[in-house]
């Protein structure tokens, strides 16, 4: 597959001017303020599983107007406090079962896994439990990028930012992790989530961000080759007076106002043959970072990244940054 995006010199170097509302902040400020005043709840309940490593738990909590939001929760053995990482689920995607997430927890890391809502009914492997009972009157193509489109408050992801915020919260809750070694990591729709988290949330101390999607969304709309930015185009090919306004809702969520805000130390990935997130628009985050941050690069993979070898490279990231998990 030929080279997709900008040379990777110019791409180190990307900084686009990326339109960030007035109110960014404020907006932010209200949904969080909204999102903790319902209760969070969390319940551990010991999972039914085969898995024998550790400690698995079946996780319910309360998110975003207090809709129950379902994890898991793994934490590795022994009674000592450990680090905790808070892992979020690509595009389509739910939280599946505890045996996909026992990559951490085998290298001394306690796991939070935590489900989409509306999502997980797009991946044969990694199915979802938790529903979204919001309804929107805007017409959407299939998916959940025009979702409550027409408006910032009513968008689908403000509801799934919103319960990504409160995972974070019921790790905090949870006996045998250390609150000092909170970490959020994630891959293309989920690095997106650890992104803004590690932005939004004061007890976040590090952010693992591959191949995140949702930054400098309007490149992504328009020179994605394949995947959820074709959503947008769908819909704006069919609502062709509505392309104002839905680049305006969209602003709220854009990775690159999040890193602008970004203080905590980051590891990003990057796919230079990726066709789903464009290559220039992971950079246009990465470079508006504020924080430590390191990128890895590789040139001849996808979207699928670096995959283990990332997570080894992440491994040794936060054993530099936090020490032993």
């Amino acid at each position: 597959m030929p080279l997709i995006d900008l040379p990777l010199d110019e791409l180190r170097v990307f900084r686009p001017d990326v339109a960030e509302p007035a109110d960014f902040d404020a907006f932010w400020d209200t949904t969080i303020s909204e999102t903790r005043s319902q209760d969070l709840s969390p319940v551990f309940t010991p999972a039914e599983t085969p898995v024998r490593f550790g400690t698995v738990l079946d996780v319910s909590f309360g998110g975003w107007a207090g809709d129950r939001i379902a994890a898991w929760l793994i934490l590795p053995p022994g009674d000592d406090p450990v680090g905790c990482v808070v892992r979020y689920i690509g595009y389509g995607g739910g939280r599946g079962r505890p045996q996909h997430h026992l990559a951490f927890p085998a290298a001394g890391w306690a796991t939070l896994v935590m489900d989409s809502r509306g999502q997980g009914s797009q991946s044969t492997t990694m199915s979802g439990v938790t529903g979204d009972p919001h309804g929107t009157d805007n017409p959407a193509v299939p998916g959940v990028m025009t979702r409550g489109i027409t408006d910032p408050a009513t968008y689908y992801y403000r509801r799934l930012f919103a319960d990504a915020y409160r995972a974070v919260d019921v790790a905090l809750r949870h006996p045998r992790v250390d609150n000092q070694r909170i970490v959020v990591a994630g891959n293309s729709q989920a690095g997106a989530l650890a992104q803004a988290m590690g932005a939004l949330h004061p007890y976040v101390a590090a952010a693992l961000i591959d191949v995140p999607f949702l930054s400098h969304i309007r490149r992504g709309a328009e020179i994605a080759q394949a995947g959820p930015y074709l959503e947008i185009g769908a819909y704006l090919a069919s609502h062709r007076l509505e392309e104002e306004r839905t680049f305006d809702t969209l602003s709220y969520f854009d990775g690159v106002n999040f890193a602008r805000r970004g203080a905590v130390p980051a590891l990003y990935s990057v796919g230079l043959m990726d066709r789903v997130v464009p290559p220039s628009t992971v950079f246009a985050a990465y470079n508006r970072w504020v924080g430590e941050k390191r990128i890895e690069v590789w040139p001849w993979n996808g979207h699928e990244g670096g995959e283990t070898t990332q997570w080894e490279t992440q491994c040794a990231f936060l054993s530099d940054l936090l020490g032993r998990p």
